[in-house]
């Protein structure tokens, strides 16, 4: 049991790993982010600290923003989510800085399609471990109960929230924004079932072979 643990805490770890350089590969690119990184770089322009640490404070608001909303005690084990998603992000941009300066729209293109395809398979693998989800994941789910739509109307509502807010703080809003928010669902509807085949079942031709065997 506790080798399960340990595997999926791997799992967890890494996929926020992947999750984080998604988001940065798509801040680099310069054509805009998800209106959540978004007001995330716009609050480290315009008022101070890195991304990663804005990633950090607006989770601690959420998880009291969620406590009230769902009546019961906060829960703080999020913030570590939150802690080494907001510490990738800080990581991979230090990174990502000096190897990766798209000044041609092809290269901004490559690096943005790159970023929302990388957010995907990282978000896959991080839900997969079934650990604390991000605070703004947990209010998706909130606010699905408390209206009785589905997931699409709640995502959807928290995303022209943060939207109004990083056009507030002059975020980077652009064609990168659209593209998040019209392809994230999709992608990480692909790479859902496909990380919990290849997870649940990691040697599928070996079963295979198995089943055939059976079958004589």
């Amino acid at each position: 049991m506790l080798n399960v643990s340990k595997t999926k805490f791997i799992l967890y770890v890494l996929g926020i790993i992947i999750l984080a350089l998604g988001c940065s590969l798509t801040i680099q690119s310069d054509l805009g982010t998800s209106p959540f990184d978004a007001l995330l770089v716009g609050l480290s322009i315009q008022v101070g600290l890195t991304v990663g640490s804005w990633e950090f404070i607006i989770a601690f608001i959420m998880i009291f923003c969620n406590s009230l909303l769902k009546r019961q005690k906060p829960e703080f084990f999020g913030l570590l989510t939150a802690f080494i998603t907001g510490l990738g992000i800080d990581i991979w941009l230090f990174l990502l800085q000096n190897l990766v300066q798209p000044e041609q729209i092809l290269i901004k293109l490559v690096c943005l399609g790159g970023g929302l395809v990388v957010i995907g398979l990282g978000t896959a693998i991080y839900l997969h471990a079934n650990f604390a989800p991000l605070p703004v994941d947990r209010l998706m789910l909130i606010i699905q109960d408390l209206t009785g739509m589905n997931i699409v109307f709640s995502k959807t509502l928290i995303y022209l929230v943060f939207l109004i807010a990083a056009i507030t703080f002059n975020g980077p809003i652009g064609i990168g924004t659209l593209l998040t928010v019209c392809l994230g669902g999709p992608i990480l509807n692909y790479f859902i079932p496909l990380i919990g085949s290849l997870l649940d079942n990691p040697n599928p031709t070996a079963n295979r072979d198995t089943d055939k065997n059976h079958s004589i």
